[in-house]
């Protein structure tokens, strides 16, 4: 994987190079965990409507802004236009804050159900879902910090 720079703007990938071009790679991860993170959400039992609703909110939005980019890079919209780079760095403004805290509150949930499920005898499985999408929630987190610290490296070298 090579490192792509912006400090020509004819290295910004587009086309099928963008999955060869580090680090804008980490699209597929994210898509891959993040809408993992909403699936799993959706088909666990809702304990706590307000906090699985921002994971949910958060998740999505995040799922559909990476695959949004993702398809723009691939149909080569940037143009080689150095205001791609300005325009990415600030689309993943967003990214920045809300999947770590939606990460966090979904483990808080997951605790919260586990010490229902003691108390009433829950049934396992849906406590398993829960611990699912606090793990892709925060692998999802991962990749979403990883991919915003080497955007923000290329915005800066532009």
């Amino acid at each position: 994987l090579a490192m792509s720079s912006a400090a020509s703007t004819s290295s910004l990938p587009s086309g099928l190079a963008v999955l060869k071009t580090f680090p804008d790679v980490l699209f597929i991860p994210e898509i891959v965990f993040g809408g993992l993170v909403w699936i799993l959400v959706a088909s666990s039992h809702v304990l706590l409507p307000m906090l699985q609703g921002w994971v949910m909110f958060v998740s999505v939005f995040c799922f559909v802004m990476s695959t949004t980019l993702l398809c723009l890079y691939l149909c080569g919209a940037h143009g080689g236009s150095s205001f791609w780079v300005t325009l990415v760095s600030g689309c993943d403004k967003p990214q920045g804050l809300s999947p770590p805290c939606a990460a966090v509150l979904q483990a808080y949930v997951t605790i919260t159900y586990r010490d229902i499920q003691a108390v009433t005898g829950g049934i396992l499985l849906v406590y398993q879902e829960n611990i699912s999408a606090v793990v892709f929630a925060f692998l999802a987190t991962l990749m979403y910090v990883i991919h915003k610290v080497f955007a923000l490296l290329r915005w800066k070298s532009s």
